[in-house]
């Protein structure tokens, strides 16, 4: 699946959820769901700068795709960052460095945040789209 359809099967999920207590819930779970990244992942340099909670991010490229582990230390942050995770991993460097995200505000997600919450998603979502920009790169030398 493209990065587009993940992003669209995301906004269908939530549209059938009716309340923003479901879908807290469903994100919580997803926090719940998220592989553990390895302990000698959780160091300073995967912390993601500009979150409230502690989040560490980790990326791996496999085979021309970039795959990403992460942990936070609070559960609405580890939904949020297993939510983006299913939809960037998995892919080209190229492709997560050129998506275009449209399903935090097709779903409500940004209005529905706090902003230090909403700033931390998007730092969340920027380190990702810079490590895609960074193994691109690495993959054109």
């Amino acid at each position: 699946m493209t990065i587009k359809e993940i992003q669209e099967d995301v906004v269908s999920d939530f549209a059938f959820m009716e309340n923003w207590e479901d879908k807290y819930e469903y994100i919580i779970q997803l926090g719940k769901e998220l592989p553990m990244i390895q302990e000698a992942f959780k160091k300073e340099e995967n912390l993601i700068k500009g979150c409230q909670s502690r989040v560490w991010l980790h990326a791996e490229l496999k085979d021309g795709k970039l795959y990403f582990t992460a942990d936070s230390d609070a559960v609405i942050t580890k939904g949020l960052v297993s939510l983006v995770i299913s939809v960037l991993s998995g892919h080209s460097p190229k492709e997560i460095a050129e998506a275009e995200i449209f399903f935090i505000d097709a779903i409500g997600l940004s209005s529905h945040l706090s902003p230090t919450r909403s700033n931390g998603l998007l730092s969340m979502l920027k380190q990702m789209k810079l490590y895609g920009i960074a193994y691109q790169a690495k993959m054109n030398q």
